[in-house]
């Protein structure tokens, strides 16, 4: 059965006996296509913000409803306001091209207004958004409200709050809350006042959003592994050094000790009493181990017993201090006869006071070149 209706384009059903039709129209195959309804925006993008042909045709094609350039005007013209430069709206425009369809007074404005009542402002505001721009995403009330909230309840300020996201504007963006109030919990049991997490959650943000069962791993062996009682005040320090360091690198750093010589009461002590010499650098135990164990003598016990000489700079403090001692050594002149540790540990002032100042006429520029010859 073949039906036929009048018309420019013709369409025609076929049926057959049972009933069944296919329907079928030239349009469907039409050799040409309606231009995408964003083209004009890759010109757009190129002269506004300096996009490359193929990095606004990349961009442009994410953005399928946009008809008209007047809302990405708006959009862009409201960022320049609010202090973007070129570099950082394009950034954020081809990581998020969306935000060119978002209505700037009913969605944008009441963001950036919201952040700003935090305490975010200037420069400071356009790094946050520019390094997570997803928080434009965000909804305010269901997402960004909600979580400024949660924060200032952990750290207490929108100063410490503004400070944190400074470090880590993610926070912002950042999903379960749970995690979060599930980390400061486990830090609450294990001893860490609610002072001491807000100062350690505004330098190291990233331990709030850490999965809860790397944090109950790490302050376990905090308190098994290397056997620091909670209430140590080093306690979360071990904390800090554990959490920074994978366990293949600690492992390393550890068998460099014993390298020279260590047991693992050494280090378990050396970790009790300062837990930021296992922090050191791999080759910044080596170079230190080196002078003060190979080169001067000292073994492990009076390290231990000293460890403030392991943290100290080798090129700004320690080398051009035994430099000077060396020299006046050699001179035969008479000086103070103080350890080695002493030496090291007292005031820039006094170090010039006690082995500088009384040889200035005999050796002029005793200190001052060496330490601009071996520091960096």
């Amino acid at each position: 059965m073949l039906i036929r209706f009048r018309g420019t384009h013709t369409s025609i059903f076929h049926c057959n006996g049972v009933g069944l039709c296919s329907f079928r129209s030239q349009f469907l195959y039409s050799s040409t296509s309606t231009p995408a309804p964003t083209h004009f925006l890759v010109k757009y993008l190129v002269d506004a913000l300096g996009f490359s042909n193929e990095e606004a045709a990349s961009t442009s094609s994410k953005v399928t409803s946009l008809k008209t350039l007047k809302n990405p005007d708006l959009v862009i013209n409201f960022l320049k306001q609010t202090g973007f430069d070129n570099t950082q709206m394009k950034k954020i425009v081809s990581r998020a091209p969306k935000m060119l369809l978002r209505d700037v007074s009913k969605t944008l404005k009441p963001k950036f207004q919201c952040l700003m009542d935090l305490g975010l402002s200037g420069s400071d505001l356009v790094n946050v958004i520019a390094k997570d721009v997803q928080i434009i995403d965000r909804g305010l009330v269901t997402h960004l409200r909600p979580t400024i909230d949660f924060l200032r309840r952990i750290l207490g300020s929108d100063e410490n709050v503004v400070k944190a996201l400074k470090r880590a504007p993610w926070l912002l963006t950042f999903g379960p809350h749970h995690t979060m109030e599930a980390n400061r919990l486990l830090l609450r049991n294990f001893g860490f006042s609610d002072e001491k997490i807000r100062k350690l959650v505004v330098i190291y943000p990233n331990y709030l959003t850490q999965k809860p069962e790397r944090i109950k791993d790490l302050l376990h062996r905090v308190e098994n592994d290397f056997q620091v009682p909670r209430d140590s005040p080093f306690f979360h320090y071990g904390f800090q050094v554990l959490s920074s360091q994978k366990k293949s690198m600690l492992d390393r750093k550890i068998g460099i000790f014993k390298s020279f010589g260590w047991s693992d009461d050494d280090i378990l002590e050396m970790f009790r009493k300062l837990p930021y010499c296992i922090g050191l650098s791999e080759v910044r135990i080596q170079e230190k181990l080196n002078l003060f164990m190979k080169e001067l003598g000292l073994g492990p016990a009076y390290l231990v017993s000293h460890l403030g000489v392991l943290i100290y700079s080798l090129e700004k403090r320690v080398v051009p201090r035994m430099q000077v001692l060396k020299i006046l050594d050699e001179k035969k002149l008479e000086r103070r006869n103080l350890a080695l540790s002493s030496v090291l540990s007292i005031s820039e002032s006094r170090f010039i006071r006690y082995f500088v100042l009384p040889y200035k006429d005999q050796i002029p520029d005793l200190y001052e070149p060496l330490q601009k010859t071996v520091a960096p």
